[in-house]
């Protein structure tokens, strides 16, 4: 049965289908209620679209009822249209929507749907990886602290915005990926740094290692590559383990913003745990830094893909013993003059004028064959260490001449001393790992007095590798808390106190004094454990200048040490050859 005029829409069809205000049964014209008789009009002009039927008279049952059905009609009718206008271009119309809906007029409402679709599923995907980092509530324990609910790339966090912009800042691609949508990945990456940035101030500053400020500061520099490893794939155990090594490594190259790098290799350094040294200049860069396999492998790489060490940095100059993180006390990151520090202006001596490199081979057979003519008192030859004497002391190449000074800084002057030691001699140098007889071979070259100068190319490091039992013997000294590494079994120095072979580090006992005591476990018992009877007996006293300034109280070590030995050539000749 058709409906009355009440379920008119707005729309100009009734819902029984066929003609323009049908009704059903139409009340005979010719007599208003109201007014008396009036002029009939055509039944199918009895009502024009979007137009509603008089109620009915006062008085009327159905009065009220009518008066509410007319309303809720102009809201239906109303809402039709709104919809209309935010349907997107090439959707087809409804039946009952305005043409102009489908036309394209609300193109702009359209993207805007289509984007917040993208940002939706983007969002899921930024929820589901924060969700993945949180921590259990069973693990949240003070030795993890009680207040870190979240933990990722080895970082815990408390805040959630301290997660979010850390995911935001590092992880936008992987959020991509889970997303499925490369576009919405990027608009993911783009939306979420946008959003990290609006973090408000009392959020406090980005986590370490996070370097969003450092990634802003390296877009102007092309050449230097601020990129930090993703590590969401290795467990904070494996980054973290004990079990480990240290590297050491140096590069040589022309580096014109020298405080970006020393920025990036922080937060490379913060990122991966790893602990040590790292000298950055504008000639380059030297470091040794201990962590975890894993970490040292991931460093490694990142370092290789740096542009500015392209072609330059490669796998084998970077040198590696067992060690880790523990092996030094902290991170120390600067920037310097020189990368190894020897005194002299960089832009005097430059590491372009270094000597000829030696592969650890080339410098076994050329160590032999001095060791085979200087027997014989016939060589030509000078094998030097260049480095400090008591690095020397518990290690060292056969027949070397080992410069008793104790910084390299002191080496230009050594030479300077004793450059009728090198006149017409072939020099062979060595240090611990090559940074050295760069520098040193250079500054010697450039005195015009020896007929050739040679370098072992990766230091005694690299030649261990290769020759555990050659013609170097003892202990391999280094800059961190193991002070030494063992490649065989030789001792070739003694106890300080007693005389007996020993050849492990302890600093002194006295609290100012940093000096190094070679004192064997009877006499350190006896409580022999200072560098010398002054430092034994006064404990280093600490004196005063007027200024206020502490100073050390120089010991009986560095008092009886010239600062530069001079050397003696004719003691030189007997003593070729000999250990």
């Amino acid at each position: 049965m058709c409906s009355g005029p009440e379920d008119f829409r707005g729309s100009g069809a009734g819902r029984c289908g066929g003609r323009r205000g049908g009704t059903g049964a139409k009340r005979k014209p010719g007599v208003s209620r109201a007014t008396g008789p009036r002029p009939a009009r055509p039944p199918e002009a009895e009502m024009v679209p979007g137009e509603v039927a008089a109620p009915p008279g006062p008085g009327s049952p159905r009065g009220s009822a009518a008066a509410e059905a007319a309303a809720a009609r102009k809201q239906r009718a109303f809402a039709r249209r709104k919809v209309g206008r935010r349907r997107a271009p090439g959707c087809a119309a409804r039946p009952g929507l305005r043409p102009e809906a489908a036309s394209g007029r609300g193109e702009g409402v359209g993207l805007s749907l289509r984007g917040g679709s993208l940002r939706r599923t983007s969002g899921s995907a930024f929820s589901l990886f924060v969700k993945a980092k949180e921590v259990p509530a069973a693990a949240r324990c003070p030795a993890g602290g009680e207040g870190v609910r979240w933990r990722c790339c080895r970082q815990a966090f408390e805040e959630l915005s301290g997660i979010h912009r850390h995911v935001a800042l590092q992880h936008a691609g992987d959020i991509g990926q889970q997303a499925g949508l490369s576009d919405a990945g990027q608009q993911a990456g783009l939306a979420a740094k946008q959003a990290a940035a609006e973090v408000s101030p009392s959020s406090g500053p980005a986590p370490a290692g996070n370097a969003d400020g450092l990634h802003g500061h390296c877009r102007s520099s092309p050449e230097i590559s601020c990129t930090l490893p993703d590590t969401s794939h290795v467990s904070y155990d494996d980054l973290t383990s004990k079990v480990g090594e240290v590297l050491l490594y140096y590069c040589y190259c022309e580096v014109k913003d020298p405080e970006k790098l020393c920025a990036w290799q922080k937060a490379l350094c913060q990122h991966l745990h790893l602990t040590g040294k790292v000298r950055v200049a504008s000639e380059g860069i030297n470091g040794t830094v201990g962590g975890s396999k894993v970490a040292t492998n991931l460093y490694i790489e990142v370092m290789l893909s740096q542009p500015l060490f392209k072609d330059i940095l490669c796998q084998e100059d970077f040198k590696s013993s067992a060690g880790g993180a523990h092996c030094f006390p902290d991170l120390r990151v600067g920037v310097c003059k020189e990368i190894v520090p020897m005194g002299i202006d960089p832009k005097i001596v430059s590491y372009k004028e270094t000597g000829i490199h030696l592969s650890p081979q080339e410098f076994h057979r050329e160590v032999e064959q001095y060791l085979s003519q200087a027997s014989q008192g016939q060589s030509d030859t000078i094998l030097l260490d260049c480095r400090n004497f008591y690095e020397s002391k518990i290690g060292h190449f056969q027949g070397c001449l080992a410069p008793d000074i104790r910084k390299f800084s002191y080496f230009p002057s050594y030479v300077d001393e004793n450059l009728e030691l090198f006149k017409d001699k072939r020099v062979l140098m060595y240090c611990t790992g090559g940074i050295r007889c760069e520098r040193g071979s250079a500054y010697l070259r450039s005195k015009a007095v020896c007929r050739e100068v040679y370098q072992l190319k990766g230091g005694i490091h690299k030649y261990l590798e290769e020759f555990p039992d050659g013609f170097y013997r003892g202990k391999l000294f280094v800059f961190d808390d193991r002070y030494a590494i063992c490649s065989n079994e030789d001792i070739i120095s003694a106890c300080r106190y007693c005389g007996t072979l020993w050849d492990q580090y302890k600093l002194c006992s006295s609290q100012h004094c940093r000096q190094l005591v070679l004192t064997c476990p009877s006499c350190r018992s006896k409580g022999l454990t200072a560098c010398c009877p002054v430092c034994q007996e006064k404990e280093l006293k600490v004196t005063s200048r007027a200024s206020g300034q502490t100073l050390k109280e120089e010991c009986e070590c560095t008092r009886r040490r010239p600062r530069v030995p001079i050397e003696h050539v004719s003691q030189r000749t007997l003593d070729s050859g000999k250990d």
